[in-house]
């Protein structure tokens, strides 16, 4: 056993021809004809030396954190090993790699010396913490008292070598006339090779064997989500809907959350989006579908957007199914520092991105409704100024200005539509508690402040003003219809003094109006322009999650696609 290892002495006379002849053997060996080293063997020390001379040392302990330290030493330990067989040493047995991990015999695939420089690196850190996916776990004593002892046969190597060229050339003789200490003999240098390879071999075996231990536990993050994959996986379809199934579907859920904590490091690493995110947007699936099987297309065109992040949260959350039971075939393949799979933080980012949005409008169903409202409007609109689909479809910075200002003229053309949910949750300041609580809806009613109705009453009168005196108006069937669609124009294209700029045509015929009207009409933009402002600004990370939603539901783009991925670990 490595922890009964022969003495250095002892396992050179292990081959001997005859066990008879060991005792002379060794006396031999520490004659000057067997202690002398022959020409090979004194170039291969003096390579070593020279080797040893290049590694960079932070006081007086062999530095390998920088590149150079670390191909300094790894030079070194090759020159070690060149040594040792040139001086035909025998090594200490490497039998207990076969039992390592598939990783790890791809690392250590024979019974050779292969002196690692990170083996190395963790007896000189002599740190018997080790982080992982935030979690601590710690060396055994055992494992840091044969780094110790790996440590004392590196620094007595050192010291032998030190010894030698300080020494006489070769050649000369041994001892140097002022009385200095002699060069070291065949038997000091072979001593100190055996010595640190049992050493090496002794740690190795304790250090390796428990970072495979502490990985498999790491990974026991992975295999737990995956098992409840499986069990998910294996229900019966009739029991889909089953109280027991969506225990096993939560439990799913905290453990890709935990994992997110953990793993994802570009997104927040979020841990607190829960299983009422998935099972509001499945119900919403459901809802949208039945509606289109049972009114058509246009009843479940009304809540696209809905579908739309509902369809999110439910793909992601599938995608993410799909990388466990894969992953599960080749749990081996899998980091134990979970952030550097790229599969899995890719398929986890996808997850955060949906469920973020999920959690904030998905299980809120005002809001969601609200978002809903606008998006229906703002799709008539592009009818109305084609320019606005062309912003949306190239997500031009132009658009990121019309959007707010859109959401506040749709709001004040009829505070009292479900868009009013989405601006009451942006700008919650601007609104005050209007009765008790509902009963029926579990809300609480709200009226705007007094600066919203003011601009609300301005959009009336300028919309009422608009049509009795714009040409456009004049010549429709529904005057106020055509007035709205002058002001929807005006807030996309924007004032003569900023961009972008409306067209020469709509400023002819407004210009047409009498200047009273005009004037009207610049300052209810100029009034717009400030509530977008106020929307954008008030909390800027709220308004550009929302942005981003609209965007998407307006496009109709799907941006989770981890299924036509390639599976990646």
């Amino acid at each position: 056993k490595l922890s009964k290892a022969a003495s250095p002495r002892r396992a050179l006379s292990l081959h001997s021809p005859h066990p008879k002849m060991s005792a002379g053997m060794l006396r031999r060996f520490c004659t000057n004809a067997w202690g002398t080293l022959n020409a090979a063997e004194t170039a291969a020390v003096e390579r070593l030396c020279t080797s040893h001379r290049q590694l960079i040392l932070d006081d007086g302990i062999t530095d390998v954190r920088g590149e150079v330290g670390y191909g300094a030493c790894a030079t070194y330990l090759s020159d070690i090993d060149r040594t040792a067989r040139c001086m035909c040493l025998p090594s200490a047995s490497r039998a207990y790699r076969r039992s390592f991990s598939a990783n790890y015999r791809a690392l250590f695939p024979d019974n050779a010396r292969l002196y690692r420089v990170d083996v190395l690196e963790t007896s000189l850190d002599r740190h018997s913490e080790i982080w992982v996916n935030g979690d601590n776990f710690e060396l055994s004593p055992e494992a840091m008292g044969h780094a110790e002892a790996l440590q004392q046969a590196w620094m007595e190597l050192i010291r032998l070598l030190d010894r030698w060229q300080s020494g006489p050339p070769c050649g000369q003789l041994e001892v140097e006339e002022d009385g200095g200490p002699p060069r070291p003999s065949r038997v000091e240098l072979a001593s100190a090779l055996v010595a640190l390879d049992v050493a090496w071999a002794q740690f190795e075996c304790k250090y390796i064997g428990e970072l495979i231990a502490i990985e498999e536990k790491a990974r026991q993050l992975i295999v737990k989500a995956a098992s409840f994959e499986s069990q998910l996986r294996m229900t019966p379809d009739h029991l889909v809907r089953d109280g027991e199934y969506r225990d096993i579907e939560r439990q799913l859920v905290k453990c890709i959350a935990y994992v997110n904590s953990v793993a994802n490091f570009k997104c927040k690493g979020r841990d607190d989006l829960g299983h009422d995110i998935l099972v509001s947007a499945k119900r919403i699936v459901r809802e949208v579908e039945a509606d289109r099987v049972r009114f058509g297309e246009e009843k479940a065109e009304a809540r696209a957007a809905a579908y739309l992040l509902a369809t999110e949260v439910v793909a992601s959350f599938d995608a993410m199914r799909g990388y466990l039971r894969q992953a599960s075939t080749c749990m081996e393949r899998v980091d134990p520092h979970l952030c550097n799979n790229p599969g899995l933080v890719s398929r986890l980012v996808d997850w955060e991105t949906s469920w973020e949005v999920g959690a904030r409008y998905v299980r809120d169903a005002p809001l969601l409704d609200g978002i809903c409202d606008v998006v229906s409007e703002v799709r008539a609109a592009q009818q109305v100024a084609p320019a606005l689909t062309l912003m949306c479809e190239d997500c031009d910075v132009e658009l990121f200005l019309v959007l707010p200002r859109m959401v506040i003229l749709l709001f004040v053309a009829d505070p009292g539509q479900q868009r009013a949910n989405l601006v009451r949750n942006l700008l919650p300041h601007r609104f005050a508690e209007a009765g008790p609580k509902s009963a029926e809806e579990g809300s609480v009613p709200t009226r705007s402040c007094p600066d919203l109705i003011a601009l609300s009453e301005l959009y009336q009168a300028v919309l009422t003003e608009l049509a009795s005196v714009h040409p456009a108006a004049a010549a429709h069937a529904a005057p106020k219809e055509a007035a709205w669609q002058v002001l929807v124009k005006r807030a996309i294209k924007g004032d003569s003094d900023g961009s972008p700029k409306h067209n020469a045509t709509d400023e002819e015929k407004l210009s047409s109006c009498p200047s009273a009207t005009r004037r009207h009409v610049e300052d209810f933009m100029l009034g717009l322009e400030r509530w977008s402002l106020e929307l954008q600004r008030h909390c800027p990370q709220d308004w550009n999650q929302c942005s981003a939603v609209l965007v998407q539901c307006i496009t109709r783009t799907m941006k989770t696609k981890t299924s036509s991925k390639k599976f990646q670990i």
